[in-house]
């Protein structure tokens, strides 16, 4: 037997090397950020109450409506810019980005700058 670790061990890994810093406070919430294949989810969590304050995904009907595919980079964007929007009529402007383990490029990196155009700051 080998020691060597899947792709999801390094990932969760990570995960919890991240998530032992970062924590989602009242004042500035805590974006998460899923992906499978063939979806992806974000949501905002509040760490002190424990409480999800807004989510959205491709699995929403508002925005799978829009999607032919929903495992690409056009998908991450709608979600971020949904996010973005949810959040700011719940008069949440600032938050902390959790990647969850997750590489900062391609799809996470899309819905991340999409939050960031549609008025989300981290």
């Amino acid at each position: 037997m080998s020691n060597k670790t899947s792709k999801n061990d390094a990932r969760l890994k990570r995960q919890f090397r991240v998530r032992k810093k970062v924590k989602g406070t009242t004042e500035r919430p805590r974006l998460n950020v899923f992906k499978s294949s063939k979806h992806i989810h974000a949501q905002i969590i509040d760490d002190t109450t424990g409480v999800t304050l807004v989510a959205a995904s491709t699995i929403s009907p508002d925005i799978k409506s829009d999607l032919d595919y929903s495992g690409n980079v056009e998908a991450a964007k709608k979600v971020g810019a949904a996010i973005a929007k949810k959040a700011i009529d719940k008069n949440i402007i600032s938050v902390v980005f959790d990647r969850n383990g997750f590489l900062y490029h391609g799809r996470i990196k899309a819905l991340a700058d999409a939050a960031r155009e549609n008025g989300l700051s981290f």
